[in-house]
């Protein structure tokens, strides 16, 4: 199967190009970059400028997460802000090794690409639903923050049909998910992945929000917080994982740009503004608010102020857009990975998947309404695996330096071996979290 094919729209196109005659054909994809991928040319350049790319990994690197680090924080402690930054370094080093897979080796051009180089179509098809898997729960756990939110704003007692109950979250989870419908039925995604585009300014927007609302709106910074909380340390380390879980997108900006020496530095970049806003965030909301601080802050947020209703419809808008690019790869995954029956053409094929995505979403948000759970379990088991494992275990095979013993090897070992224990420990405690939670 070509790489094209299994590789999604959000995983291989640039949010911003210099090159202004591309234009998008039905799939959502350019035409250029899938000409670019599906004949491997090791000549092809890019053409994407240094200051682009940057955005375009802002972008990527800035998401829902930035809502959830106050809890997290509060959950950990102060002391579990020395975890934070040491998975930003691990993921900011496994971004390094994603470059240094595709030195070696000029026809890889997207993520799974890398996995089919180290270990051919099982390496793949892991890196595939790694991939694919994290893209579905991150879409699901758009429904529940928007179903979460939007109650938090209007509050009501849901409705009864035909003698079911359907409370207001779920309420406004249903209303969500047919407002997003639609999208999720469009061809061309131009007009949304520009819209998406505004992650890193929506970041930017709700932390000058919350900050004005603490400083300004009555609110304060005078929480003191606890130093550590050992039993809250797992779901800190996941929820702070699920933070930097953009890599599979790091090959697509380093194919397109035009002087790709100059990636480490736009890595360099990105990982350091992105970080230092998350680090903001959970300061900040942790002083507000304490150890009290709910799995989204814009939830402790006074609705009644200006600055608070900013930062909240800024946390709605963004997902709505983000949706339908999430579930995209995952569409033109399956179209392309099963056989289309013989009285469905693939215009009305892909209708059905995503129609079916969409509902198997609200049914997810709706059994496991748990944020910070299912945010700890994406960051703690997907995010970790695609983005730091994954990236170590393949330079180790793509390279070779596995076959001899230096200084690079113990650091890709032990950043692998931190991984595995994040992994382990986070989804263990993430699962059991949201077990307790639904038996409530």
């Amino acid at each position: 199967m070509e790489a094209n094919h299994r590789d999604g729209f959000s995983l291989t196109l640039p949010l911003m190009s210099d090159d202004n005659k591309q234009e998008y054909n039905n799939n959502g994809l350019s035409t250029k970059i899938e000409e670019v991928e599906s004949n491997h040319s090791p000549q092809a350049t890019g053409s994407t400028s240094f200051f682009k790319t940057c955005f375009n990994g802002l972008n990527a690197l800035s998401g829902v997460g930035i809502l959830s680090v106050p809890y997290a924080l509060a959950t950990g402690g102060w002391l579990s802000l020395i975890l934070f930054f040491a998975i930003a370094t691990a993921a900011f080093y496994s971004g390094l090794l994603i470059k240094r897979c595709m030195d070696f080796d000029s026809n890889i051009r997207s993520y799974p690409d890398i996995g089919e180089r180290a270990f051919g179509n099982k390496g793949r098809m892991i890196v595939s639903i790694a991939m694919y898997t994290e893209l579905y729960l991150v879409s699901a756990g758009f429904l529940i923050l928007e179903g979460d939110n939007l109650y938090n704003m209007f509050p009501n007692d849901g409705f009864e049909i035909a003698g079911l109950i359907i409370g207001g979250k779920q309420c406004f989870v249903l209303i969500v998910a047919l407002v997003i419908l639609p999208t999720v039925w469009l061809d061309n995604m131009s007009l949304l992945s520009y819209v998406s585009a505004s992650g890193v300014l929506a970041s930017a927007i709700i932390l000058f929000s919350i900050v004005w609302t603490g400083a300004f709106d009555g609110v304060g910074f005078r929480q003191k917080g606890e130093l550590v909380n050992w039993s809250g340390i797992p779901t800190a380390m996941s929820l702070y994982a699920f933070c930097y879980c953009a890599h599979p997108v790091f090959p697509s900006l380093y194919t397109s740009m035009k002087k790709k020496h100059q990636f480490s530095n736009v890595l360099i970049l990105c990982f350091v503004i992105c970080t230092i806003g998350y680090a903001s965030m959970a300061v900040f909301g942790y002083l507000m608010f304490g150890t009290r601080v709910q799995s989204q802050i814009t939830l402790d947020l006074p609705t009644g102020k200006l600055s608070s209703r900013i930062a909240i419809y800024t946390t709605l808008v963004n997902p709505l857009a983000k949706y339908a690019l999430m579930v995209t790869p995952i569409i033109d995954a399956v179209k392309n990975g099963f056989p289309i029956p013989w009285f469905l053409n693939k215009r009305f094929f892909g209708l059905i998947i995503g129609t079916t995505l969409v509902i198997s979403s609200v049914i997810v948000a709706l059994l496991v309404p748990f944020f910070a759970s299912l945010m700890s379990l994406v960051g703690a088991f997907f995010s970790v695996t695609a983005s730091i494992i994954i990236p170590c275990i393949c330079y180790l095979k793509i390279s070779g330096i596995y076959r001899t013993f230096n200084c690079e090897i113990v650091i890709v070992a032990v950043t692998i071996l931190m991984g595995v224990a994040v992994t382990i420990i986070g989804t263990y405690t993430s699962v059991l979290d949201i077990l307790v939670n639904m038996k409530m």
